[in-house]
């Protein structure tokens, strides 16, 4: 294209680019069935080894079990919604391209910026707990311990780098790290119930809002409030429509992968919060920083040091396993948006291992910083102020995503969709429904108000932002190719984006026209 084209439509301004734009931001197939199952995995499971034991104390064991009820169905829900959208369009968008071409241009921006702070803070939640493991399986082992943010920053550059290495490196190590992490939970399991250390009939005696016992000792209420600790056993999996330029054949991997993601992680969520609680029992569960190697603690004794260490280290390996995945997350997120010219340009360039290294280096930063505040101002528990600002942004994306999903399936019914929910819109609306639960219940509870605050602050400047520089610098990436086309083109592989800039601009002036 010999002078760039410029388009309006839709209140934003689009500047087609040359080949080289793209050359420099290029991805790698590199995953099939497995690598989408180790992602899903890998990006998860850390979520039973901390994190979600934050509700039992406002609404009890029983409350945490009904809440996780809801939200896994919630999450078949989604994740047979986001199959659907991502098997239509196979670019790394995600979440902001399905939200771009059933919303225009500012839904897309705002579904996007919600997941950049969800995946950037799950990151920093995980990073942080596993800085808690690390240091406990360090202080068995040698009697040594390091301060936290030194723990942080260890564990930032270890993964920023090896996420840097290229997506076949990452993807390999997802699977092996996945295996590992399943080994130590159903591991966890055979020790419980071999040695008699669960104790069901205590999982009862779990005091909430000062009731002392009872199933549902927080009501009601208690189940609402706490539903964003259930979401913390799925939170994650939703990403893996991100990886559709790094899977040899998106859309039969990703739903088939991720399906298979789902249910391993129902399985092991159920192993945890059934017998991790009954061998800690629910009080102690619920107040414990690292419930599972507490629990393997309390089983083999306090004697065993060495032993509980070297536990404690391959119960590390799940939380490093969801370090790696949800990592990748927020650097496909951020390139997606940034390619499109939503975030600046520069965070999608990639290295010679084509990866967005400068997006993963960005990321890092902004969540460490986040985690500093926290831990450093005063907080009783910057762990969960920050898992409260991701559920936040999650559940901001899934209900725009779940909206999405409907408006699609309302306005493009003809679409080419290679795999269709069977769910249908029913799922994705009872989805869609659990998430706005969860929302509102997050504004009404005391204990989330900064988390809400500092959501409501970061929305607020990355609208302004986009508002006023952003909108006027996009660029036809192929998830605004695929929007402004109307679903005609859809699969970067299989089409010259180059070629049809030219076309898309003239079928957008000629709509303005």
């Amino acid at each position: 294209m010999s002078s760039p084209e410029k388009v309006s439509t839709s209140g934003v301004s689009y500047t087609t680019v040359d080949k080289s734009y793209f050359e420099k931001r290029t991805l790698r197939r590199s995953a099939g069935v497995w690598g989408i199952w180790g992602l899903g995995v890998a990006a998860v499971i850390s979520g039973d080894f901390s994190g979600w034991n934050g509700g039992i104390p406002t609404a009890g064991w029983g409350g945490l079990l009904v809440a996780t009820v809801f939200v896994a169905l919630m999450f078949f829900g989604l994740f047979y919604s986001i199959g659907e959208m991502s098997a239509a369009m196979p670019h790394t968008g995600g979440a902001y391209s399905f939200a771009r071409a059933s919303m225009g241009p500012w839904g897309g921006f705002v579904t996007g910026l919600a997941e950049t702070i969800e995946y950037v803070m799950t990151t920093a939640v995980v990073v942080y707990f596993s800085g808690t493991y690390a240091d406990s399986a360090l202080k068995l082992l040698t009697g040594a311990t390091l301060p936290p943010w030194l723990w942080w920053v260890i564990l930032y550059a270890v993964f920023i780098g090896l996420n840097s290495l290229g997506a076949s490196v990452g993807f390999r190590f997802a699977i092996i790290v996945s295996v590992i992490s399943i080994a130590i939970v159903v591991f966890f399991g055979i020790v419980a119930f071999t040695t008699g250390s669960a104790h069901f009939d205590t999982l009862f005696d779990s005091p909430a809002k000062g009731v002392d016992s009872g199933f549902l000792p927080g009501g009601v209420t208690g189940i609402l409030v706490t539903l964003p600790f259930a979401i913390w056993f799925y939170l994650g999996i939703e990403e893996l429509p991100l990886a559709a330029e790094e899977s040899h054949n998106p859309t039969r991997d990703i739903p088939r992968g991720g399906l298979w993601a789902l249910v391993t992680l129902m399985v092991t969520g159920a192993i945890v919060l059934f017998l991790n609680s009954a061998v800690l029992g629910p009080a102690a569960t619920g107040a414990s920083g690292q419930p599972l190697l507490d629990g393997f603690q309390k089983m083999f004794g306090s004697d065993a040091d060495i032993i509980v260490g070297i536990l404690a280290i391959f119960a590390l390996v799940g939380l490093l396993a969801s370090l790696q995945g949800i990592m990748y997350a927020y650097g496909r997120n951020m390139y997606s948006l940034s390619r499109a010219g939503y975030y600046p340009k520069f965070l999608s360039l990639t290295g010679k291992n084509q990866t967005p290294w400068i997006a993963l280096l960005v990321g890092g930063a902004v969540g460490f910083a986040f985690l500093f505040v926290a831990q450093y101002s005063g907080s009783s528990s910057a762990g969960n102020i920050v898992l409260n600002i991701a559920v936040w942004g999650a559940v901001i994306s899934y209900l725009l995503q779940m909206t999405s999903f409907v408006l699609l399936r309302r306005n493009h019914p003809t679409a080419h969709r290679p795999y269709r929910s069977p769910w249908g819109s029913a799922g994705a609306i009872y989805a869609g429904v659990i998430a706005l639960i969860a929302f509102v219940s997050l504004l009404f509870v005391p204990a989330y108000q900064g988390a809400v605050i500092a959501i409501a602050i970061v929305f607020l400047i990355g609208v302004g932002l986009f508002a006023l520089l952003g909108r006027k610098r996009l660029i036809l990436s192929p998830e605004e190719e695929y929007a402004l086309s109307g679903g005609v083109h859809g699969d970067p592989e299989k089409e010259d984006i180059a070629a049809l800039q030219h076309e898309v601009v003239l079928e957008a002036e000629g709509r303005e026209g």
